[in-house]
């Protein structure tokens, strides 16, 4: 009898969800608008200065060395140099430009 009791006290939890459903869409869908309205400066300078002769470079190295390691079943050889290399490059475009647009 307890039990019951509680049931008629607390209703049924899918009834609150699915009233509560429209609203909290609609909340979803503003915050999303704002998200895409919103683009990060970083993001947008690090795909120009990829696309640099200077990166293009050792983004080429980068890709060379990829295939070919992963060309070979058993190596030791890993891309660490030309990794950081690429990134050293795109970086060193990038801290030129980021801070220019730094409000």
């Amino acid at each position: 009898m307890g039990f019951e009791k509680k049931m008629v006290q607390y209703d049924d939890p899918d009834e609150e969800q699915e009233e509560d459903a429209p609203a909290e869409e609609g909340e979803e869908e503003e915050e999303e608008e704002e998200e895409e309205d919103m683009v990060d400066p970083l993001e947008t300078i690090r795909t120009k200065c990829g696309e640099t002769e200077h990166c293009v470079h050792y983004k080429e190295l980068l890709e060379t060395c990829e295939s070919r390691v992963g060309s070979k079943s058993n190596t030791l050889e890993e891309c660490t140099e030309e990794l950081f290399d690429f990134l050293h490059a795109r970086d060193h475009c990038v801290a030129h430009k980021l801070f220019h647009k730094v409000k």
